[in-house]
């Protein structure tokens, strides 16, 4: 393939032709280009199931989430526009997934049915060239993936609006699955309806993270109407698709999917609100990844109740230089009036002073168990 960084930037000028004859001209070469695309596609392709053929040897896994960051790190760097930078990363994770879907088909849990935000981070972070499995709740979510019937399974941990997702972190702790990736995902809540009006609205249902970062719209607009929680949003989109008298907080794809009206646009109290997700699967699907300059690693742990422990626990990071991006506590269930703190930290176990550090926060812990190291979200 030609280096694009030499190709000579394209910029049409009018050249007084009558319109209907330039565009004519100009679609004439778009379509010339795309088939010039397609071709260095299939060659990508091939490619690809080479790699997959090599991988066989030695039992390599399909999907390297480590080398996928890398490539497209690499293709934002090299790109000389107008494409924009953030394009780059949608656009290929597509091309990627529909190579590696020449390898294998992966399979994928996420919280279900069908038009949740869930699905739509799964999507974004494999591409669609996957089989996805919708599962009714997020304990589901870990048994499919744990007993492979899964390859890997997508749960939300984080809400800028609303803080962390309570069940998501306790799994974590209890499973054995390790977290591979994440991704975050702007999350937009919509009021969805089988008719396109307010009235009579008897009860809004949604999950209950989407009515509570919608709890102020509704006290303003819907001040009577029942905040009903349910499994997922979708979930709630389908109940309101069967009963005229509920709405529901949900993406237009879940609209589109139920046949339902969009009421009111964008309902949510903040509106950057985004959503965290990480993608989790079983250890021996997933050999330690590389470094890629940019990545995050989650450990939770435990500390004796004495007084100066949480910072004993992490006077280690700043000793070496780790910064800390995350910090959550979690009642340990116990009954002793104990907590886990799940901690992000930045960088990766291969990095010397890292792995110092997670060494000397390991000697200072009671418990201390290492979540994973993934890329950073390439969005």
């Amino acid at each position: 393939m030609a280096d694009s960084s030499h190709t000579p930037a394209f910029h049409h000028v009018p050249d007084g032709r009558p319109v209907d004859e330039q565009l004519a001209d100009l679609r004439v070469r778009i379509d010339s280009v795309d088939r010039q695309l397609l071709g260095l596609l299939n060659q990508r392709a091939q490619l690809a199931q080479a790699v997959g053929e090599v991988k066989k040897v030695d039992g390599s896994p399909v999907f390297r989430p480590d080398r996928e960051a890398q490539v497209i790190d690499g293709l934002k760097a090299a790109n000389p526009g107008p494409v924009r930078a953030e394009s780059i990363a949608p656009i290929w994770r597509e091309i990627m997934s529909a190579c590696r879907s020449l390898e294998a088909r992966l399979r994928v849990a996420f919280l279900g049915p069908v038009g949740t935000f869930s699905e739509q981070a799964m999507l974004d972070y494999f591409g669609s060239s996957i089989e996805p499995l919708p599962c009714p709740s997020f304990d589901e979510i870990f048994r499919a993936t744990e007993a492979g019937s899964a390859d890997y399974g997508v749960v939300p941990v984080e809400n800028s609006t609303e803080g962390v997702v309570a069940r998501s972190l306790d799994l974590l702790l209890q499973s054995p699955l390790t977290i591979a990736g994440e991704t975050s995902l702007l999350v937009t809540h919509n009021l969805l309806r089988k008719t396109l009006s307010r009235d009579g609205i008897t009860a809004v249902v949604a999950h209950p993270q989407a009515l509570a970062q919608c709890q102020g719209w509704l006290s303003q607009h819907l001040p009577d109407a029942e905040r009903r929680a349910v499994s997922s949003n979708a979930e709630g989109a389908r109940l309101a698709a069967e009963d005229d008298s509920l709405a529901a907080l949900a993406s237009e794809r879940a609209a589109s999917q139920f046949g339902l009206h969009v009421v009111q646009r964008a309902v949510q109290d903040q509106a950057h609100n985004r959503t965290r997700f990480v993608v989790v699967t079983r250890t021996d699907r997933h050999p330690p990844s590389t470094p890629t300059g940019h990545d995050c690693t989650s450990v939770v742990v435990s500390v004796d109740n004495r007084p100066g422990a949480v910072h004993d626990m992490l006077v280690p990071l700043k000793v070496n230089g780790v910064s800390m991006t995350r910090l959550e506590s979690r009642p340990a269930r116990s009954g002793q009036w104990e907590y886990v703190f799940y901690i992000d930290l930045a960088g990766h176990p291969q990095e010397p002073n890292v792995a110092k550090a997670l060494d000397e926060l390991r000697a200072q812990c009671r418990f201390f168990k290492v979540l994973g190291s993934f890329p950073l979200d390439a969005h």
